[in-house]
């Protein structure tokens, strides 16, 4: 399989009004963040994007589904507060290895198709953070580990959350696809 051209933002026709104020600044910082990750699987096959180079089970194609996963878990979290999400500490095993599969390509997936679902998912987070009036509005964060109980977030917060997780995957893209062939993103 050869390479894949992906379709970029401006060529897709958007679904609501663009963003203004701190919305637009939230939404264009979480826009670099996603190009910066989207950037790394130029020009891959679908067998690269679901290779693993380093010791970790972390490949380019899963980190992208791993993020477009979160990314619209936050959204609905947004819409409907934390019933919208699993409690983490009742996971059982299966539930736990479920959830380390987003973290992969699975046979039939190809890096076309999962650049496309994120594309999506970052056009229903726009439209959503577009349409709110402010992003004050809060709710208790869900059950898990990693969080600390009686916490709750902001739509900002959750925002910040967003473009950091995204950045901080878009690192570890990085280092994957420069061990995968010798290509940087910022060289």
């Amino acid at each position: 399989m050869t390479g894949i051209e992906t379709t970029t933002r401006e060529e897709v026709e958007p679904i609501t009004p663009a963003a203004t104020g701190e919305q637009a600044d939230w939404l264009q910082g979480l826009s670099k963040q996603r190009h910066f990750l989207r950037f790394t699987t130029r020009d891959l096959t679908d067998e690269q994007a679901g290779h693993r180079t380093t010791a970790s089970e972390l490949c380019l194609g899963g980190l992208i589904k791993h993020v477009t996963r979160v990314e619209r878990s936050w959204v609905t979290f947004i819409q409907h507060g934390p019933s919208a999400m699993p409690d983490f500490t009742a996971m059982t095993e299966t539930d736990w290895a479920e959830r380390a599969a987003t973290f992969r390509m699975l046979p039939g997936e190809t890096l076309a198709g999962v650049l496309a679902d994120y594309e999506k998912a970052a056009l229903e987070t726009d439209a959503v953070i577009g349409s709110l009036p402010d992003l004050d509005a809060a709710w208790p964060l869900p059950k898990a580990p990693w969080n600390e109980p009686g916490t709750s977030w902001s739509i900002r917060r959750v925002l910040m959350h967003l473009v950091a997780e995204t950045a901080q995957h878009s690192g570890h893209a990085d280092i994957i696809r420069e061990s995968l062939d010798g290509a940087q993103s910022m060289a």
